[in-house]
């Protein structure tokens, strides 16, 4: 890396520090760490274990940002001076402060109810065939590759595997501070356009993917979303066929059809029939707060499975031939680099998209 290019991407640093500098409210972050840490001190703590164990990420989070907030200034003066010395080597440096500014700087985009919590993040192969299911599995490595690079907690619910490659769908349940914000954006329909691996022609084939993003239960307040025992249709079933995470094969899986809308959710992973129950009763819950907002918003199609997964409805396209390009139809942000996106380095792409919208 070169003087020149070094204090650029210094420059772009501060210019995205100012504005965090002016957006986050410090006083606050201090009265909610403080908080926190007195809630965290009181005796009856682990009287509700799940509430404890909430309160003390908030802790665990809380104080890192502050610590990080209050660091940067120096880490960018020290940064500052090193640049000037003949013999400067900040390579490695500089990518982790810009990472660090970069995730601070994206959280101010964030202003939906439930951004700042994580996230179940849906895959389901469209048009395209054994492609389609092929792509469908290259996107589910890819988010899961994002999520670690995110230090999200990952758990993979579901991985249905295609006939001959891929999958026919995936579930991830994304954890972590701002997972819903960031796979939010990556909502609806993804396109592929390359050379067939499956074709014996060597022809060039378009497949789809929708990609469909909710808040985790766990993040949304009970009274947002009542589900009443009578509304529902449960059934207990032996796990069938091949799911890609060693799914079992006792009477453990569990589908359950919410009544009036339709909406069914089955889960049929290695967990107990009591823990798939719960697990498919959070996630009805959080299908059923989507369909509550979609339709506040008038704008059902967009946010639910009923989108056409095929030409025309896509939100990016992944050219790898003729040529080499991935882009985004809402930002117009573009790449040649598509390996670099489909191991999952999406934040530049993700944080066009957070841009643009912003400024609509």
């Amino acid at each position: 890396m070169t003087q020149d290019q070094a204090q650029h991407i210094l420059g772009e640093i501060k210019g995205k520090w100012k504005q965090i500098e002016l957006g986050v409210d410090f006083d606050k972050l201090k009265q909610d760490l403080n908080s926190y840490i007195a809630q965290s001190e009181e005796s009856t703590l682990w009287d509700n274990p799940e509430q404890a164990q909430a309160i003390l990420k908030k802790l665990s989070h809380t104080q890192k940002k502050l610590q990080d907030l209050e660091s940067i200034p120096e880490h960018i003066d020290f940064l500052e001076q090193l640049i000037l010395e003949p013999d400067f080597n900040l390579g490695d440096e500089l990518k982790s402060l810009e990472k660090q500014v970069n995730t601070y700087w994206q959280e101010m985009f964030f202003d939906e109810a439930h951004d700042a919590g994580s996230a179940l993040v849906f895959i389901q192969a469209g048009a395209g065939g054994i492609d389609a299911q092929d792509f469908a599995e290259i996107i589910t490595k890819m988010y899961i590759a994002y999520a670690r690079s995110r230090n999200f907690e990952i758990d993979v619910i579901e991985y249905i595997q295609g006939q001959e490659a891929g999958i026919k769908r995936s579930l991830l349940q994304i954890k972590g501070q701002y997972a819903y914000g960031i796979f939010r954006q990556e909502r609806g329909v993804h396109r592929l356009v390359r050379v067939s691996p499956f074709n014996a022609a060597g022809l060039r084939h378009t497949s789809f993917v929708m990609v469909q993003v909710l808040p985790e239960m766990d993040e949304i307040s009970s009274s947002d979303i009542i589900v009443n025992p009578n509304d529902i249709k449960v059934d207990v079933y032996r796990s069938q066929g091949a799911g890609g995470q060693s799914v079992n094969t006792t009477d453990s899986a569990v589908r359950i059809t919410h009544i009036a809308t339709g909406i069914v959710v089955a889960i049929q992973t290695e967990r107990s029939q009591l823990q798939n129950k719960t697990l498919a009763l959070s996630i009805l819950k959080s299908k059923l707060w989507e369909l509550k907002q979609s339709e506040h918003r008038q704008e059902r199609q967009s946010h639910t499975e009923d989108v056409s997964i095929s030409w025309g409805n896509h939100i990016r396209s992944y050219v790898m031939n003729p040529y080499k390009l991935v882009k985004d139809q809402r930002s117009g942000f573009e790449t040649t680099d598509v390996d670099k996106i489909l191991l999952g380095d999406l934040d530049e792409i993700i944080t066009s998209v957070l841009i643009k919208k912003d400024k609509h």
